[in-house]
């Protein structure tokens, strides 16, 4: 049933981490270090995911243990919902969790000169849905000062593993009803995009 659930493409990944660009950071030094920050994955000409371009605070001890031993795990959590036996007609049903994740593992690359390519990208990502969409110019001279506080980073993927249980396994009688009992929007689209035939 797992392999159901591990098919997807590039362009999979690649939309999951655009609508869900905050990642939770894993590395280890003397102890686990975790931090959350928003990125971006970069792709090659084929659509083929290559490395994640984001910023990072100097200030945390995170920084100093990443500019040591680079090797990270980041994690990307997209739509999620409980899914209860109360809401499908089928008996004997037992409950079960819908969920998309995207597992990176890269080597962060800390470099000064990405900085300003990096606010500018991720800003201008976040910002790409507003009627006027803000930009870091609109900071005036406080631009310079929250600018040293961050480094820009590029991390080269080492491996890239997902998981995409959106209720492949479940009839579609059953995707019926969780479609129309969870009110989770994202959630549904996503179930719809790996239930085409069957939703």
């Amino acid at each position: 049933m797992s392999n159901l659930f591990e098919t997807w493409t590039n362009q999979d990944v690649s939309d999951l981490v655009a609508a869900y660009p905050l990642a939770m950071i894993i590395s280890k030094g003397s102890d686990f270090a975790t931090t959350l920050m928003p990125m971006l994955l970069d792709v090659d000409a084929q659509g083929s995911p290559v490395s994640l371009t984001g910023h990072f605070p100097r200030a945390s001890a995170h920084f100093a243990q990443l500019s040591e031993q680079p090797h990270a795990l980041f994690l990307f959590q997209g739509p999620h919902a409980y899914v209860s036996p109360t809401i499908i007609r089928k008996k004997s049903w037992a409950p079960t969790w819908n969920f998309a994740v995207v597992r990176i593992v890269a080597n962060v690359q800390f470099d000064e000169g990405l900085t300003d390519e990096a606010l500018d990208r991720v800003s201008a990502h976040m910002e790409a849905g507003e009627k006027n969409p803000w930009t870091r110019a609109e900071l005036g001279v406080r631009d310079e000062q929250l600018r040293k506080a961050v480094i820009g980073f590029r991390a080269p993927i080492d491996s890239l593993t997902a998981r995409f249980k959106l209720g492949q396994d479940e009839s579609p009688e059953s995707l019926a009803d969780i479609a129309e009992n969870i009110d989770n929007a994202p959630l549904i689209a996503w179930m719809r995009r790996f239930n085409q035939t069957r939703m």
